[in-house]
């Protein structure tokens, strides 16, 4: 019987999928579980769903702020409590530089490439607020993850390949019902699968894919 595996759509913009990503990556209850990473564009998911982004709605705006704090709180997730200055910045090139990426590295090494240049991303926009949509920042960040020459195909790629590959990725997300982030598709052992949003769903999510939920820390708190 196969194991349960796990989608989860991400976009370093959003402060709540990096959040559910560093769980994934750094909690052990996910040590047994299949876990595919898989970059789309945020900002295209909304407006196909005509979902309005929350930096926009009355009150709402504060409220995110608060609320990330908390998770990554609870969690022990790197961030700083200041909204990095320039709040949302436009991630395109970001993400479909990512996509470059598993273009060049596919298969499982590009999952493995990819996991370590989001570990970088999201923790050089929110612990440390570099501007990693800036094309001279997003260029050095990957040298030193992949050499200079690799960084450079990615970068080149990104207008090409990067950007198919983000359009096809963001309609694999609405075709699995999202419209927002993080968005999970999981599937139990049993082959049965479901989607859920939110991180703080992730208890939801470990019940559908037969994982034990922790009784401690952050996990007290999760739906």
């Amino acid at each position: 019987m196969p194991g349960p595996r796990l989608t989860l759509y991400v976009d370093t913009v959003s402060p709540f999928a990096y959040e559910a990503y560093y769980i994934l990556r750094n909690d052990p209850v996910f040590k047994k579980c299949e876990i595919i990473y898989v970059p789309i564009f945020l900002s295209g998911v909304m407006k196909a769903c005509g979902n309005i982004p929350p930096i926009k709605v009355k009150n709402k705006d504060k409220w995110i702020s608060v609320e990330r704090v908390r998770w990554a709180r609870l969690f022990s997730i790197p961030m700083d409590e200041k909204t990095p200055d320039g709040f949302p910045p436009l991630t395109l090139l970001i993400m479909r530089t990512l996509c470059a990426l598993t273009v060049l590295y596919p298969g499982s090494q590009g999952q493995g490439k990819l996991t370590k240049a989001l570990d970088a991303l999201y923790h050089a926009y929110w612990v440390e607020h570099k501007k990693t949509n800036e094309k001279e920042v997003l260029a050095g960040i990957l040298g030193k993850l992949l050499g200079e020459e690799d960084a450079g195909k990615v970068m080149e790629m990104a207008g090409k390949e990067g950007k198919e590959l983000l359009g096809e990725n963001t309609d694999r997300a609405l075709a699995d019902g999202a419209f927002g982030l993080p968005w999970f598709v999981a599937t139990n052992g049993e082959g049965k699968t479901e989607a859920f949003w939110g991180v703080d769903h992730l208890g939801q999510v470990t019940a559908h894919l037969g994982l034990e939920k922790p009784k401690i820390g952050g996990w007290k708190a999760m739906l």
